[in-house]
């Protein structure tokens, strides 16, 4: 397991709010759902992104969009339209003044818009999901991350458009799984640029000495790793694996595996009902207590609080 696929695996999609929208200008929706992260595909036709504080990025026809949350910002024809609907936490829709527009804006089994042949068509979906593990990705994302269709192409996107109108048995845990996937493959493509300014862990993933460790440490975060152990494991030597992961990752190996450690327990402790101890065996400290105590060093809360106020 990789680091990448290890933030991923955990808080995965639950009932990701999905839809196909369809809309004629002018059109301007102001996003202020303080989801954690949405994903955009534009399928036919341009919008602009207007980030606030920040210039409008246009994006066309193949380009995928990935919005960092839970700031707001704004998705329009056109940068100069004034925003006609407002989203709100847990997927409201409003006009600015208020005024339910649910129903006027809904167009069948997750399809919405201001009008079913609209010129304007978007898949578009949004994760609700505030897990620790999902916030160190986050963190290495810009608010608006766009990877343009020039440069790289999914079958992805073609299969969820395929299934976002179904309304079958099973259904919302496919699009589920949908939207994974192509979240990963998004994030691959955003990445891989050359410009990127990936996080260290992603670069590191193809060292020869870093990448193996990383994906030990990730396969299995409860195993009782040492620094010895784990340069014997990739086959070098303790300084050497400790010099070329810190240069790397920005921080010494066994450091990293302690902040991997408690970001898993914050998530399981929000996504599960486990007991402390099992959380704590399953992120590789001995007893509760021992976790109770790092997790209150990290996050100011001991684990108990942070469940019942995450």
């Amino acid at each position: 397991m990789d680091a990448l696929t290890d933030l991923l695996d955990g808080p995965r999609a639950r009932g990701a709010f999905l839809l196909r929208a369809s809309l004629s200008p002018p059109w301007s929706m102001r996003i202020q759902d303080e989801a954690p992260l949405t994903l955009l595909s534009m399928v036919r036709d341009d919008a602009w992104l207007v980030p606030d504080g920040a210039e409008p990025v246009r994006v066309s026809p193949g380009d995928m969009v990935i919005f960092r949350g839970p700031e707001p910002y704004t998705v329009a024809d056109d940068p100069a339209s004034a925003p006609q609907i407002v989203i709100h936490p847990g997927q409201v829709c409003t006009t600015p003044d208020g005024t339910s527009l649910s129903e006027a804006m809904d167009l069948g089994v997750r399809a919405w818009g201001n009008d079913p042949d609209g010129t304007t068509v978007m898949l578009v979906g949004t994760y609700q999901m505030r897990g620790a593990v999902t916030q160190r990705l986050l963190s290495a994302l810009p608010p608006i991350a766009v990877v343009r269709g020039d440069t790289w192409r999914s079958p992805l996107v073609d299969v969820l458009a395929d299934e976002i109108g179904k309304d079958e048995p099973g259904q919302d845990v496919v699009l589920d799984r949908l939207l994974d996937l192509l979240l990963i493959a998004t994030l691959r493509a955003w990445f891989s640029r050359p410009e990127a300014a990936a996080p260290g862990w992603y670069r590191a993933h193809g060292d020869p000495v870093v990448g193996p460790a990383l994906r030990l440490l990730h396969a299995d975060l409860s195993h009782p790793w040492t620094i010895a152990a784990l340069a014997a494991e990739v086959g070098a030597s303790r300084a050497a694996l400790a010099q070329r992961f810190t240069k790397l990752i920005g921080e010494p190996p066994m450091s990293y595996l302690t902040g991997a450690r408690l970001a898993q327990a914050a998530d399981l402790l929000r996504e599960s009902d486990a007991t402390l101890d099992a959380v704590a065996r399953q992120v590789g400290y001995g007893n509760a207590f021992a976790l109770s105590t790092a997790f209150k060093r990290e996050h100011g809360v001991s684990p108990q609080e942070y469940r019942t106020t995450a």
